[in-house]
């Protein structure tokens, strides 16, 4: 098929070997035995039948009803359908999953968009959602994690459904310590269960690991063996080594650890600046998309000869009362 030219096809072809059932079964069947119950035509009427009168027509219209009824049935069995050729999408064939800190930390006003001051959270929601729908044609997902982990947006080819999910989180879904363990372990299971081949986690974190199960190192040692690069971002003006008693401050080695563990890379970010040119970055490292095949519409047909089919019975319907 031509790009830019629809076609026709058949969801059901095989439905179309039944067009000759009804000649079939004329031929094969037996005959119809006449009973006591038989109608008794008066002989002025069959006279008439002879003589090629009204009745004669309208007995040849109705078999006619009739083969439209029944092509016009077989042909919505079959299921025509236009098929229409896609836009091919950018495709690199990556499964990536982002595991966000929503502990209470994201709440602080350290960071500026547009000129003004604003919270971590609301610079990581424009940052990352523009990196979520740059990556149409792969399979992303959405884990946020604080007290406990979970799932925000399964891992979809709808990056825009992604994106929203994103933009729509708030503090206080999953608590407002940082379990950054169990939020890598629940965007590893989720990424896990897929049948890609190459699977990234982009895990953000403002904080140190406090809450949750596990440790991150172990389950970076999981990333490691399971074959999932994980690539962390710490977020923040300041670092849990040089915090002089601050509270709240990220945990860089912690994330640098994990990013090395896995095989991922670690970024430091401090500013707004500083988060859009990771996303360009991380964007670059998972690049390689090349074109996939259009993927092809269907539009269906069935509908059209289902009419034909209702408008013949039901013409059927008026000629035997008529009749």
């Amino acid at each position: 098929m031509m790009a830019g030219l629809a076609s026709l096809d058949f969801a059901a072809p095989l439905a179309g070997l039944l067009l000759p059932l009804p000649l079939l079964a004329a031929r094969l069947l037996p005959p119809r035995s006449g009973g006591s119950g038989a109608l008794a035509v008066p002989p002025s009427l069959v006279a008439g039948l002879d003589r090629g009168g009204p009745l004669a027509v309208g007995a040849r219209g109705r078999a006619a009803l009739t083969w439209l009824l029944w092509v016009s049935l077989v042909a919505s069995l079959a299921g025509p359908r236009l098929v229409l050729p896609g836009a091919a999408l950018p495709a690199s064939g990556r499964d990536i999953v982002l595991a966000l800190d929503l502990s209470g930390s994201m709440e602080r006003i350290d960071f500026s968009l547009d000129g003004r001051t604003t919270s971590r959270l609301a610079a990581v929601k424009r940052v990352g959602a523009e990196f979520i729908r740059r990556r149409a044609g792969d399979r992303v997902g959405l884990v946020i994690f604080a007290d406990q982990a979970d799932v925000a947006a399964a891992p979809s080819f709808d990056t825009r459904a992604v994106a929203r999910a994103l933009e729509e989180a708030q503090i206080g879904l999953v608590g407002r310590s940082t379990g950054i363990g169990d939020g890598l372990g629940l965007a590893l299971k989720r990424l896990d269960a897929l049948p890609g081949p190459a699977k990234v986690v982009v895990l953000l974190s403002d904080g140190a690991n406090n809450a949750g199960q596990t440790t991150p190192r172990d389950v970076a040692v999981l990333a490691r063996d399971l074959g999932i690069r994980v690539h962390t971002i710490a977020l923040g003006p300041r670092d849990l080594a040089d915090a002089d008693g601050e509270q709240d401050v990220v945990d860089s080695e912690a994330l640098r650890d994990v990013a090395a563990t896995s095989g991922g890379r670690f970024f430091r970010v401090r500013t707004t600046e500083d988060l859009a040119g990771v996303a360009d970055s991380i964007d670059a490292l998972e690049g390689g998309r090349d074109r996939a095949p259009p993927v092809p519409l269907r539009r269906d047909l069935w509908p059209w000869p289902g009419g034909v089919a209702l408008l013949s019975a039901l013409a059927l319907l008026l000629s035997r009362r008529a009749a």
